[in-house]
């Protein structure tokens, strides 16, 4: 009997350390970028950032040539 692997699903929400990692980009920049998105949720002292926000606010950087 074969296992199969558990299908990967995209997270959501990430603190600003994974998130940095995951867009290969220093934290300072995607804290800024991250804000100038409007996608930061703070519960308590906890940030979190919502990915699908944040990746479309990136699209607006996409050059067109």
């Amino acid at each position: 009997m074969q296992r199969t692997p558990k299908k990967l699903e995209k997270k959501r929400l990430v603190r600003y350390k994974e998130g940095a990692e995951m867009y290969s980009m220093g934290m300072n920049k995607f804290q800024a970028l991250a804000k100038d998105a409007g996608a930061i949720l703070k519960i308590d002292r906890m940030v979190l950032v919502d990915l699908d926000t944040f990746d479309q606010y990136l699209e607006t950087f996409r050059v067109r040539e």
